[in-house]
């Protein structure tokens, strides 16, 4: 199962180390900007080697994992944790993440001083 020689796409390792549910989702999340291979945003066929660090941005937290060994397949969760070191920073408690912002059904669209408190209370 471990790849010694050779390269493996970062959406396919991402995928296969359980960061992704799927490999169209880890191929989306770096399309997307999601994914940063030691610092660069990752397009979805670069090469990983051993001792890469991965970071991949999910729901408001960052994982960051550093690339032990070179997978192609899925595998199970403990061989996956085999392949990688887990350096993410703990998420934080649920009491203090921001709860999503409801309109009423049927209010329309915000209007621009109500969008400008909205982006004042996200702290944009």
């Amino acid at each position: 199962m471990a790849e010694d020689e050779g390269s493996v796409r970062v959406d396919a390792w991402i995928w296969s180390v359980r960061l992704a549910k799927t490999r169209s989702l880890a191929a989306a999340a770096c399309k997307a900007g999601h994914v940063r291979v030691n610092g660069e945003r990752a397009k979805p066929a670069q090469t990983l080697k051993p001792g890469d660090e991965v970071r991949v941005r999910e729901e408001g937290y960052e994982r960051v994992v550093v690339v032990r060994k070179l997978i192609r397949k899925r595998v199970g969760a403990a061989v996956a944790a085999e392949c990688l070191t887990d350096n993410s920073p703990p998420r934080p408690p649920r009491e203090f993440v921001a709860p999503a912002f409801e309109r009423d059904r049927g209010a329309g669209r915000p209007t621009k001083r109500e969008r400008r408190e909205l982006d004042q209370l996200r702290g944009r």
